[in-house]
């Protein structure tokens, strides 16, 4: 399983009971996690959260607050800085496992740099909600076209951009359907060293357009291959969806970008408490 293992801001304290214990900061929250099929490690640390999401029996949940909480605070990684709030369905605006990820698509970024220094790297993010893998490859130096359907993801992003010094960072902020843009990037003749993208189980684009992992995201994948610039960097795959093995990541990018090399992997958060939680998979192409 890939770890980050030093987001100093972030730590998994325990999880159990379809739950998870995070530190963000200076603040615990309690969210549900229906992988933690076991039993809480430390059940006496839980009473230190000042947050816990509670589910409804009839869908989504609410918070309930216990201690006296910010509407937003701002997290580091690394020299990246991020602002974090709970927001509805028991998102904070970042999903830190996927630090992972931004280490591997930065130091492929910087590789090619100082190889050739004055050669403009593009990489396109698609769903790129609120920006961790563009803040990141910005920052290495890549020049990032992030797109996403949600208006309020975007303008977090750019809040995100504005907090890690990356204002005037050669990003472009796309509120569009994914397929569409990707399709009009084709016509335009233009080409990217580095894709990432993280579908969501199902979703709907701006104009209503329908998204489901299974049914769409090897087309997608297919399409965005027609992306790949000549001299290519990498190809990073997500998946949240439960049932969906790493396996399956790394097949859909074997099938679709034949000739190079595909690793993949469940991603993961370390715990304090000694059970690590796998919290997705990411298969990752390189030529």
């Amino acid at each position: 399983m890939w770890m980050c293992e030093d987001f100093r801001d972030f730590s998994l304290l325990d999880s159990g009971d379809g739950m998870k214990l995070e530190r963000w900061g200076n603040y615990l929250l309690a969210r549900p996690e229906p992988q933690a099929v076991w039993p809480k490690q430390n059940p006496g640390r839980w009473r230190e959260a000042h947050g816990v999401y509670h589910r409804s029996d009839k869908g989504g949940g609410s918070w309930e607050f216990t201690k006296p909480l910010p509407d937003g605070w701002n997290i580091r990684y690394r020299n990246l800085t991020f602002l974090v709030r709970p927001t509805g369905f028991k998102h904070t605006g970042l999903f830190p496992e996927q630090a992972v990820n931004w280490d591997y698509m930065a130091s492929c970024i910087q590789a090619r740099k100082e190889a050739a220094p004055r050669e403009e790297l593009r990489v396109l993010n698609l769903f790129a909600y609120t920006g961790g893998a563009t803040m990141a490859c910005a920052r290495a130096g890549a020049a990032v076209a992030h797109v996403d359907s949600a208006r309020g993801m975007v303008a977090w992003a750019k809040d995100n951009a504005r907090l890690c010094g990356l204002k005037d960072a050669p990003i472009r902020y796309l509120v569009d359907d994914c397929l569409k843009f990707v399709r009009r990037e084709q016509r335009r003749g233009r080409t990217y060293h580095g894709i990432v993208m993280d579908p969501p189980s199902y979703g709907r684009g701006p104009d209503g357009e329908m998204f489901r992992f299974e049914t769409h995201v090897y087309p997608l994948i297919e399409e965005c291959a027609k992306l790949l610039d000549g001299e290519p960097l990498f190809f990073l795959l997500n998946s949240y969806t439960s049932g969906f093995a790493p396996a399956v990541a790394q097949n859909a990018l074997t099938a679709a970008l034949p000739g190079g090399v595909v690793e993949a992997d469940n991603i993961g958060l370390l715990s304090e408490a000694g059970l690590n939680l796998p919290c997705g998979a990411t298969a990752r192409w390189r030529p």
